[in-house]
């Protein structure tokens, strides 16, 4: 029978003295580190976690402002931006991990890590992008929107800063049936939505400041888009995606990806928008298969 590795309990790293939550498991091979989306944490690579740490060593960080990691209140010190969480993500790499790593990311975690990997390409050694946020309410692609849409969003985002609307909406959003309803969108398969799921992506909602940053993203409608970033990469980058996914088109997906940074596309029929926790049992041997590639390949190396 093959042992599975079991990930350590939550373990803290101080990073510019906020408490960053992570876990670990797995003592040989390629270093891994896993990047959630929004509103997620390292509870969403649970299936995943234990299958990698059989041949890598994986990694699962909180950023700041979600999971269990600290969530200092907003415009202060710590600026809620893809920029700031690439730092997190460097530093990390840096100063837990102590060797070049592979980033895997979802979601708005794929543009973490493709900023990290633009930011410091020596610490970089690869990134997987699954379900990669398009960033389809950025400024710059509202722009060629129809007229309602273009305008409807950011008069939302301006009345979501009014405090006691933005704080009376997070609280409606933060009930089990609300959740389940969103995350039913998002999966494909109904069955994937479990109780489990659904007390990890709540548990963070009740910490104080998690309504403050999660309003603070909602109104984040700049910085960088994939479509910047990915002709940027030094490493070799693969692309997973979901093909039912509602929130980011896997044909929007596939034209993004056309670029020589991505040597690869996956695509999963009837996967939503979290293939790695939704169909694990696909998306686990497409990373180590890419990433057994990856330890034996030169171009793995990153350029300076």
């Amino acid at each position: 029978m093959t042992s599975i590795a079991t990930p350590t309990a939550n373990t803290t790293w101080m990073w510019r003295g906020h408490q960053i939550n992570y876990q670990t498991a797995g003592e040989t091979g390629a270093a891994v580190l896993l990047i959630h989306g929004f509103g997620a944490s390292v509870g969403h690579w649970r299936k995943n976690i234990p299958i990698l740490a059989e041949t890598c060593r994986c990694y699962a960080i909180d950023l700041i402002g979600f999971g269990g990691s600290d969530k200092p209140q907003p415009g202060g010190e710590i600026e809620y931006t893809f920029e700031t969480w690439a730092e997190q993500v460097v530093d990390f790499c840096q100063e837990i991990i102590g060797s070049p790593t592979i980033l895997v990311g979802n979601s708005i975690g794929c543009i973490v890590a493709l900023q990290a990997a633009v930011t410091n390409p020596a610490s970089i050694t690869g990134v997987a992008l699954l379900n990669c946020s398009l960033r389809l309410l950025h400024d710059r692609k509202r722009a060629k929107m129809p007229f309602y849409r273009r305008w409807g969003t950011p008069v939302l985002q301006s009345i979501l800063t009014i405090p006691a609307i933005g704080k009376f909406f997070f609280k409606q959003l933060a009930q089990r049936k609300v959740v389940r309803n969103i995350l039913l969108q998002a999966y494909h398969r109904p069955e994937a939505v479990s109780e489990e799921l659904i007390d990890i992506l709540m548990a963070p909602a009740a910490d104080a400041g998690a309504a403050d940053v999660f309003l603070k993203f909602t109104a984040y409608s700049w910085g960088p888009l994939p479509e910047d970033l990915l002709p940027q990469l030094a490493c070799p980058a693969i692309a997973i995606w979901g093909a039912a996914d509602p929130w980011e088109p896997i044909d929007l997906g596939r034209e993004l990806m056309n670029v020589p940074t991505v040597d690869e596309f996956v695509e999963l029929p009837d996967v939503g928008h979290c293939p790695q926790d939704e169909a694990p049992e696909l998306v686990n041997p497409v990373l180590i298969d890419w990433i057994g590639k990856l330890e034996k390949s030169p171009s793995a190396t990153p350029r300076s």
